[in-house]
């Protein structure tokens, strides 16, 4: 390894990203177009669910009930209806999300101590927002039923429990979404960034000029790889920033430990990309494998989306090799937890090896040869 051959190629490289505009374009708005669009697009938070009303009872225990649900805010109340065949049309055509059915007995049995119930129909084609919205409604249901007013005076069960959220107290998903958006982003942008470089030579014909060079394998990767680090780490400040000053996500854990573990991730992200770039040799070609092999893994099997404990154990064996997995926690342990490196330790020793290995597979698969 050459010092100044390396440097020779790291410098070659910066000349050739300062010409090609598309690539600093990829590198620095393609992030924060991916950051402000999942950011704000995706979202596991349910609010101003439509809500229809049969209040059959229509007595002060009812109306309490009914106050109860509008107070917290989730709820989003139409023209109460009249009969329960208007249930299925309104369901139907999507004007409501859920009907809240009260019995005419309601008030009677709560006033004589009987169990009282209230029926929730719910719109179950969206399964997560029903599941989320039947969570709200037995929450507030429960809540109510330990503060009813029987004949004037509070009656509360003799126990209760009392829950306590830790990191994220308010359940708000851009928290946990913002910090995993960071990993996927920089697993796509790093490995397509790079994808380009080695097919790039192929196509404008001047690989048979540093084929003529003493340059060794190593170093072509290596010169090719420095600029695209920078480049990475400052996508991830980048991404952070945003994270913290627009999304309001809090961050409570050291910068200098986030920057270390991406510098890693970012290592074998990039190479990586380097490895498709040699195996392509074209540009378009490069791209795509690119993008099947980080955005759709990333995306699917690392966390981000769907939780890795209900996927069959098939893919949660095949999740061992997306290294976003990873990182993901890494993100989500550093702004949410703050912890440090004794917590995350295996998860940076596993990039550190995702990061040999894509050298590793860079370097062997890339020839200098003109074949």
């Amino acid at each position: 390894m050459n010092f100044w051959r390396l440097w020779a190629m790291a410098h070659k490289e910066v000349i050739q990203l300062r010409r090609d505009t598309r690539s600093l374009v990829l590198a620095f708005l393609l992030p924060l177009l991916l950051l402000l669009l999942f950011g704000y697009a995706i979202s596991f938070d349910v609010r101003n669910v439509r809500t229809a009303l049969l209040d059959q009872d229509n007595s002060a225990q009812s109306r309490q009930l009914i106050d109860a649900f509008r107070a917290s805010g989730y709820f989003e109340f139409s023209t109460p209806i009249a009969r329960t065949s208007d249930i299925g049309s309104l369901l139907d055509h999507g004007k409501a999300q859920l009907v809240l059915v009260i019995p005419p007995d309601f008030g009677r049995k709560l006033g004589s101590g009987q169990t009282a119930q209230v029926q929730a129909v719910v719109d179950g084609s969206d399964a997560n927002s029903a599941t989320i919205v039947l969570a709200y409604t037995r929450a507030i249901a429960q809540t109510y039923s330990l503060k009813a007013q029987l004949d004037g005076r509070i009656v509360q069960r003799p126990i209760t429990a009392e829950s306590r959220v830790w990191y994220n107290e308010e359940l708000t998903s851009r928290n946990m979404i913002v910090p995993g958006l960071i990993a996927v982003i920089m697993m796509i942008v790093a490995a397509m960034l790079t994808s380009l470089t080695i097919a790039r030579e192929w196509e404008r014909g001047t690989m048979e000029q540093l084929a003529a060079t003493p340059v060794t394998r190593a170093e072509v990767v290596l010169g090719k790889l420095l600029p695209y680090i920078a480049i990475g780490l400052a996508d991830v400040v980048m991404c952070v920033v945003l994270g913290v000053w627009l999304f309001g996500v809090p961050f409570h854990g050291s910068v200098w430990l986030l920057m270390a573990l991406s510098t890693s991730f970012l290592i074998g992200a990039l190479g990586l990309g380097i490895f498709i770039s040699a195996v392509a040799r074209s540009q378009l070609l490069a791209t795509q494998m690119a993008m099947i092999l980080t955005f759709l893994p990333a995306f699917l099997l690392s966390g981000f989306m769907y939780a890795i404990d209900v996927m069959p154990k098939a893919l949660q064996l095949l999740t061992y090799l997306v290294p976003a997995r990873y990182f993901l926690v890494v993100t989500r342990g550093i702004f949410l937890k703050g912890v440090g490196a004794d917590v995350l330790r295996v998860q940076g020793l596993l990039m550190i090896g995702f990061a040999v290995i894509g050298l590793a597979l860079a370097i062997f698969v890339f020839r200098k040869e003109i074949r």
